[in-house]
């Protein structure tokens, strides 16, 4: 969804966040919020549009792929500068994509995992070795593991990039206050600088919507992001403010740690816990959960019920989604913790957001898993401390969740492989290893959708990741804000974005 409406040159723009995001580095982040801040100051080799279309960005055209499917070539522009005064060219888009693919702690590796070699071929022109067909490249390219930074920052700062970024963007970093704000300034330097109206743009965590609905309203600040349904009905009487929405492509849900025992990337142990050894406990637990009455009683009806990883917005989800998701059964859960022969009532904790929405959903888990024998203890966290609790596996559940991709490999290879870059659930199984491999060198979609298909009930079968619910990306602005962008991606774009003439 996007405001055609042109806007005044001037001006700071205060964008109100549902959480403080975590590293400002494209290697090392993880979160939406996080990506939201990136949209505005480092821009990717490819880019989404608003029919969730590839195009290019820092790239000057789509990739050409050899038949072989392991060779991928492609430019990037020439009139491109870092905001540091760097110059973009080819040896920097290399230098950023082994960074990306070989970091320590690296979120980008399981996504660039396919990739053997990269060099420059020219001054602005680059060629991608893959070790195997790897069809979801592109799309990862137009994501965080496209962004490409700046080479002397590199060398410079090393792992402190994140307190001193610099990429190519219509804005570049000023200051980050912990909690408070994150300041962005119009970067000259940038390539369609004329574009660009805004002279400053901060961001500020306000974790509670209704804070954020209250300072919407005030004016303290001009736009929302992720605001819940609660706000959204109150914000449809209000003539000063608008309303942008989109469907996501990602999901929500419920991750049990099964095998992190020792961080994210570590190879799988034993957690001695009845839900995380015995998966008849686990599905237990999803059986005692009601996913539409969940969207009822949390979001006003206003997500859809979810149970899988796979985008309805993705090309192969007609061949993906083969029925409804299973109605609440607390009868067949009651029966299945009798056959685990565990002591009820189980006690475990799940770990939640400390938004208000977040609260609301653990205590409706809570009061649903109760009527069929668990005992579920909640513990609000401020989002970026939960990040390094679940990754470094000190929980039992938490409230998982991803922003989504177009391709399905993005919403699943990075979380679900043995030793994925974001597996913080510690699943480790061959067949799904095997099937995600798979899902990654097939190029004909009626293929991929058999295997996603596959892939998706066998996931499922492990009850590690449950899928509960699909949101719709809710942004609200100020009526007077002119050239905001809100696409399928769930990122507010704000290049062409300013106060209305």
């Amino acid at each position: 969804m996007a405001d055609g409406r042109e806007a005044r040159d001037g001006g700071t723009l205060t964008v109100a966040l549902a959480s403080d995001p975590d590293k400002l580095d494209p290697s090392l982040a993880q979160t939406l919020v996080g990506r939201t801040v990136f949209a505005s100051m480092c821009e990717k080799l490819y880019d989404s549009d608003e029919d969730g279309q590839l195009v290019p960005q820092l790239a000057t055209e789509l990739p050409e792929i050899s038949d072989d499917g392991r060779t991928v070539t492609f430019d990037v522009r020439e009139d491109a500068t870092f905001s540091d005064g760097t110059k973009l060219d080819a040896d920097a888009v290399v230098t950023s994509l082994k960074r990306h693919r070989d970091i320590a702690g690296s979120a980008r590796a399981t996504e660039l995992g396919p990739v053997e070699g990269v060099e420059a071929t020219g001054p602005y022109s680059v060629r991608i070795t893959l070790k195997q067909p790897y069809t979801p490249l592109p799309t990862v390219l137009a994501d965080r593991a496209g962004m490409v930074l700046s080479p002397k920052a590199i060398e410079k700062y090393g792992k402190n990039f994140t307190n001193h970024p610099s990429c190519v963007g219509p804005f570049k970093y000023k200051e980050r206050v912990g909690g408070d704000r994150i300041v962005l300034v119009k970067d000259d330097k940038y390539y369609d600088a004329d574009a660009v109206h805004l002279d400053q743009v901060i961001y500020r965590p306000i974790p509670d919507g209704n804070v954020r609905l209250a300072n919407l309203r005030s004016g303290d600040v001009q736009i929302g992001d992720q605001m819940t349904p609660v706000e959204v009905t109150s914000v449809l009487t209000d003539p000063k403010l608008k309303l942008f929405n989109s469907p996501s492509m990602g999901y929500q849900g419920i991750g049990i740690n099964v095998g992190n025992t020792k961080g994210l990337g570590e190879q799988p142990g034993r957690i001695d816990t009845p839900l995380g050894r015995d998966v008849r406990v686990r599905e237990a637990f999803e059986k005692s959960l009601d996913r539409k009455l969940i969207n009822k009683i949390v979001f006003q009806g206003m997500y859809e019920p979810a149970c899988g990883p796979v985008s309805p917005k993705s090309a192969i989800a007609p061949g993906v989604r083969a029925s409804e998701c299973p109605e609440r059964d607390v009868e067949g859960a009651k029966k299945l913790l009798k056959e685990a022969g565990v002591k009820t009532p189980v006690r475990f904790e799940y770990t939640v957001n400390n938004t208000p929405e977040d609260i609301r959903l653990g205590q409706v888990v809570q009061s649903m898993a109760k009527d069929a024998g668990f005992q579920v203890s909640l513990r609000p966290m401020e989002y970026a401390s939960m990040l390094e609790e679940t990754d470094s596996g000190r929980y039992d559940a938490f409230r998982s969740g991803w922003s989504g991709r177009l391709d399905p490999d993005g919403n699943i290879a990075s979380f679900l492989t043995t030793r994925g870059a974001m597996n913080a659930y510690g699943l480790g199984d061959e067949k799904i290893d095997e099937l995600i491999a798979r899902g990654r060198t097939e190029g004909d979609q009626g293929e991929r959708a058999k295997i996603y298909r596959e892939l998706t009930e066998k996931v499922n079968a492990e009850h590690t990741l449950i899928y509960l619910y699909r949101q719709k990306n809710y942004v609200v602005a100020g009526k007077d804000i002119a050239g905001l962008r809100v696409y399928g991606d769930g990122l507010v774009r704000v290049k062409s974005a300013g106060y209305a003439r």
